[in-house]
């Protein structure tokens, strides 16, 4: 299943290899990826695969925001096919 990982928060080193890691500690393979900084704010958007993923996908949902939340930014994951749902025009 591929899914829509949203990232924002202070610019800051370290913040792509961070979420990196918590990705692929579960499994959870990045296919692409957009960053970009905005007047010191950090935002990026990844399109994942977590078919593999250890866990299931509420739990990952809640581990990535609980640890954005400990390193000052605010990590989301949706599934790619309610984001692309709740984007449509």
């Amino acid at each position: 299943m591929k899914a829509i990982v949203t990232v924002i928060g202070r610019d800051r080193v370290g913040i792509i290899a961070l979420v990196s890691q918590l990705l692929a500690a579960r499994g959870v393979n990045v296919l692409d990826i957009s960053q970009t900084v905005m007047q010191g704010y950090f935002t990026m958007i990844m399109l994942v695969d977590a078919s593999a993923c250890s866990e299931n996908f509420a739990d990952l949902a809640g581990e990535l925001a609980s640890e954005g939340e400990d390193h000052g930014l605010q990590i989301r994951i949706q599934r790619e096919d309610i984001f692309n749902a709740m984007h449509r025009i």
